[in-house]
């Protein structure tokens, strides 16, 4: 899918999943249809630059953020500590 090809509604969306250490960039790929470097693509457009690469150190040879590297025991997209209720 072109970037140009995305609802403009779905971009916070996709961005907030991109952010989220759970939620792996196949989870964005079938939801939205965008490879991993479309991703990197659409967050160095919206973000400024130091939003960018503090996100890319955050992401770059995490496990949780591909499908492939992640354990098995990781079940869930979010965290439990995600919600307030949840929260210690």
């Amino acid at each position: 899918m072109l970037l140009t090809e995305i609802n403009t509604g779905d971009i916070p969306r996709i961005i907030e999943m991109a952010w989220e250490d759970r939620t792996p960039f196949e989870a964005i790929a079938s939801q939205f249809g965008l490879r991993q470097a479309d991703v990197i693509v659409l967050m160095r457009q919206q973000l400024s630059p130091a939003s960018f690469i503090a996100w890319r150190k955050r992401t770059r040879g995490q496990h949780t953020k591909h499908q492939a590297l992640r354990s098995q025991a990781v079940t869930r997209h979010c965290s439990h500590y995600q919600h307030k209720q949840y929260r210690p």
